[in-house]
């Protein structure tokens, strides 16, 4: 398999973890969004909306990360990160979602250099920015988890596919110096997670396209 992923996106960190824990290799090409790579006319014949991550298995060419993630456990059952029971599924799904549909889209790169570029709105107004829908976004996941999980992870004894939404949202929440003290079954799950070896094998700064 081949992924083309950014070290610090953080839904290429969600299908980083996801392939750990599945224990799947894969090769992996860098798109540098920062230097704009992903609009590419080469990226573009891979993933025509100019966004990471994206996978190649052999004939297929997946994007979106909860896509991948969903084929992945489709694909190679063990360890399951989707449950098959309905309501645990849900319950996955519904934290999952809180992250990957409520607080990522508001707050990754391309939303942050169009405030600067269309607005003017100057880093400490986008800092602001970023943390104000963070604390929102991870007070009802909190809430969520503190109401509906258990265990050392989001919801029981193994990771699942909210941990793997979770844990990368929170490194770059901690990375743009959020203040997180007032999530504290986020952080007691994030703490656990993120020093386990499929999460550790999955860190930006463990990529081969890690940009110090």
């Amino acid at each position: 398999m081949q992924l083309y992923s950014f070290f610090n996106s953080s839904t290429s960190y969600r299908v980083r973890i996801a392939l750990a824990l599945k224990g799947q290799a894969y090769d992996t090409h860098g798109v540098n969004l920062r230097s704009g790579q992903q609009r590419d006319a080469a990226y573009l014949q891979v993933n025509p909306s100019g966004v990471v991550p994206s996978l190649v298995d052999e004939d297929l060419t997946l994007s979106q990360s909860l896509a991948i993630i969903d084929y992945l456990d489709a694909r190679f059952p063990e360890p399951r990160l989707i449950p098959a029971d309905p309501v645990e599924r849900a319950r996955v799904l519904e934290v999952s979602n809180a992250i990957a549909c409520d607080i990522h889209p508001v707050n990754n790169l391309r939303i942050l250099r169009y405030l600067k570029d269309q607005f003017n709105i100057d880093e400490d107004g986008r800092n602001a920015w970023y943390r104000h829908w963070v604390a929102e976004g991870l007070s009802g996941v909190d809430a969520l988890l503190q109401r509906h999980g258990d265990g050392p992870y989001c919801f029981g004894d193994a990771p699942t596919l909210a941990d793997c939404c979770l844990v990368p949202q929170v490194a770059n929440a901690l990375r743009m110096k959020c203040d997180l003290s007032p999530f504290p079954r986020v952080m007691a799950i994030y703490a656990h997670a993120s020093a386990q070896p499929a999460f550790v094998a999955a860190e930006p700064a463990r990529q081969p396209d890690y940009i110090a």
